[in-house]
């Protein structure tokens, strides 16, 4: 039978209120936490981590939901997020909801019935899936790319709709005028952010915003590549062309290649993330990167504070929700790796 509480005690002359208390996570006084945390090496002291989240109305569970787990951009997040989550004594709980808001929902109902301490969550639709219940129980919740109108929580973003106009502007700072966009799926936050960075950075350039160069995909390869084809039929005198979202970026180069378009001469591309991808194409490609190793920081901290109890202070937007809950956005910026995709028209730079 393994050692108990009692044993702690018995070996180390401290109350059970003393052992109690450290082992929940509370403050004790050093010379008693070197004295316990001896006991608990020489007696080979297990926590019993279901009772004590019985008794602390905690798991030291973090449920984690995203659209795709074979996405490169969510893996990267969560791997990072998972390593800082471990690191403070949590586990994690990964749910893959194949971008179906049904998944979704089943998913976040069956974390809050695992009693997960809180959420990190990349929203699949734009209804609530049942994060509310989350936050009416004192349960964090933490967006990452995304934000929902009607679920007031912390949001960890990026400049999407910068990013998407910088890259936009370095095409026709290079002379181009007929400049294609395989944008996202309409109802998807940051693919709604990136069109709007798009159509800004051409209508402010004076250029007519033609509405067939704007193809929607699906932020898969699959989608990309369909994209690509439907912009080029519909286009055969564009030049250029931004893709919105890394899977696309690489279906639509796919897509270049079988059509025979040679890049830069005939077709001037700027893709989005995976420097990898990006150095191994040929040419090598100019792309909109995001700081996925950031975003995951920012994200993990930022439960981690709140389950802790602790005010953040942060260059962000606040919002003070029922004069109860202060919610925290974040926006971080992308960068922008140059690659040899792009070509320079009319002598222009």
């Amino acid at each position: 039978m393994g050692a108990t509480i009692k044993d702690i005690a018995k070996r180390t002359g401290l109350g059970l209120a003393t052992i109690s208390s450290y082992l929940n996570g509370g403050n004790v006084r050093e010379k008693n936490r070197i004295k316990i945390e001896e006991a608990i090496r020489e007696l080979h002291f297990e926590v019993n981590e279901v009772a004590r989240g019985l008794k602390t109305n905690r798991t030291k569970t973090i449920g984690i939901v995203i659209p795709e787990l074979n996405n490169i951009f969510f893996a990267e997040i969560i791997t990072e997020a998972e390593d800082i989550l471990r690191s403070h004594g949590y586990a994690t709980m990964i749910c893959d909801c194949r971008s179906d808001p049904e998944r979704e929902k089943e998913a976040v109902d069956f974390l809050y019935h695992r009693r997960v301490d809180g959420l990190i969550v990349m929203p699949t639709g734009t209804s609530d899936p049942g994060f509310q219940k989350f936050l009416r129980a004192g349960k964090p919740v933490v967006m990452i790319d995304r934000k929902m109108r009607d679920v007031a929580c912390d949001c960890i973003l990026v400049d999407n709709e910068g990013a998407a106009e910088d890259a936009v502007k370095r095409l026709i700072q290079a002379g181009h005028a007929k400049i294609g966009m395989i944008a996202g799926p309409e109802d998807v936050y940051t693919a709604r952010e990136r069109q709007r960075g798009y159509q800004k950075a051409v209508r402010e350039s004076g250029i007519v915003c033609d509405d067939s160069l704007i193809v929607r995909g699906n932020y898969t390869i699959a989608g990309g590549a369909a994209a690509m084809r439907r912009l080029r039929e519909a286009n055969p005198d564009m030049t250029a062309v931004f893709i919105s979202n890394y899977e696309m970026t690489v279906g639509a180069i796919m897509e270049i290649n079988d059509l025979g378009i040679r890049v830069p001469e005939e077709l001037s591309v700027i893709g989005f993330d995976n420097i990898d991808f990006a150095k191994a194409s040929v040419p090598r490609l100019s792309i909109v990167t995001q700081p996925t190793a950031k975003i995951a920081q920012e994200a993990a901290e930022t439960l981690i504070i709140k389950l802790e109890g602790k005010d953040r202070i942060v260059d962000a937007e606040q919002q003070d929700v029922d004069g109860e809950r202060t919610t925290v956005t974040v926006t971080l910026k992308t960068g922008f790796v140059e690659g040899r995709s792009v070509r320079v028209l009319n002598n222009k730079v």
